[in-house]
């Protein structure tokens, strides 16, 4: 069984950076690609981040683009988002994915990111 345990939120300011950690239990290569979704209060859960397998990313939220970026370590089986310039719309939980080739997806628990004005 996948496991991918969130790590790295917290209650921060506008403005300030947080770094949140994914780690899975298994190669992260093996999946297709892994990202980060976040769902803030009342609102639909959105993608933030993919990386593929093959190294390729994608940003799907302009909103975070230039401030967030996704990246991995393959040695660690470790996916990371680093957050900069914080904004209050960026509170939320967030969540790490990794999809099979078969095209399922794994979630983690979610880790809560407060961003204080």
């Amino acid at each position: 069984q996948v496991q991918l345990v969130e790590s790295g939120g917290g209650l921060v300011q506008a403005g300030g950076s947080l770094r949140l950690s994914c780690a899975a239990s298994t190669d992260i290569l093996s999946f297709l690609a892994m990202g980060w979704y976040r769902q803030a209060p009342g609102k639909q859960r959105e993608l933030v981040a993919q990386y593929y397998s093959r190294g390729s990313v994608d940003y799907a939220n302009d909103s975070v683009k230039g401030r967030f970026t996704i990246s991995r370590d393959i040695n660690k089986n470790t996916v990371f988002l680093q957050m900069n310039s914080l904004r209050p719309e960026d509170t939320a939980v967030y969540y790490c994915t990794a999809r099979n080739i078969l095209g399922y997806e794994y979630w983690g628990q979610g880790t809560q990111v407060t961003v204080s004005s």
